[in-house]
């Protein structure tokens, strides 16, 4: 009756030892896949977080400029809430380059390599603008000299087009990026953006004009 105590105390503790590896094993496991990775520079995250912040930046500018060029009060308001909103994004994506440590510029690759899309040849950086979208130095010299319904015109159709660009970026990374925050920050642009491209169609139709 001891030998089958002991014998059964053996098998038991056999078989407890294996459950406690197994369980050891998936935890470590699923501490690896819950770990964050770090991207690297050229990954699609890092593109986008540079590359949407230089976006911003100028959606940021045009809508100072408009903010001084006339008195109506949608198009002002529309200005603030688009030049707070992207200033705030523009702030966390440069953070995310900082936490990852890496640089806000990557010198020799060219805007949207990571889309698999690289603005090259004539297109880069023509007459200032950099990316699909963004407004060129004539455009924002133009800005800069019109006033009153003109300035409200013209600011409106150049935000519509830096809209559709910005989308067009954010789409590529929902798709492409691996940083769950950045990616919902992503879906978060394109919803807004496409809402404001309507809200901008509606404002063009009321003075007249279109996009």
């Amino acid at each position: 009756m001891t030998g089958r105590r002991t014998r059964y105390a053996a098998v038991t503790a056999v078989a407890l030892s294996v459950l406690f590896a197994a369980g050891a094993v998936t935890v470590a496991s699923a501490e690896r896949e819950e770990a964050p990775r770090t991207p690297d520079s050229a990954s699609a995250d890092a593109g986008f977080a540079r590359d949407m912040s230089v976006h911003h930046q100028q959606a940021v500018e045009m809508s100072f400029i408009v903010r001084d060029r006339t008195e109506d009060p949608a198009v002002r308001r529309l200005a603030y809430d688009i030049a707070n909103t992207q200033a705030n994004q523009r702030g966390m994506m440069l953070g995310w380059l900082d936490m990852w440590g890496l640089p806000k510029v990557e010198s020799g690759t060219a805007p949207m390599t990571w889309m698999g899309m690289p603005v090259t040849g004539d297109a880069a950086g023509k007459d200032g603008a950099l990316m699909p979208g963004m407004a060129t130095r004539t455009q924002l010299d133009a800005l800069r000299k019109a006033s009153g319904k003109e300035a409200e015109v013209l600011y409106l159709r150049l935000m519509t087009a830096h809209h559709k660009g910005g989308v067009h970026m954010a789409e590529g990374c929902v798709q492409k990026c691996s940083v769950d925050i950045e990616r919902d920050l992503a879906q978060g642009m394109v919803d807004a953006q496409e809402s404001e491209i309507a809200l901008m169609a509606d404002m063009l139709r009321k003075r007249g004009a279109t996009a």
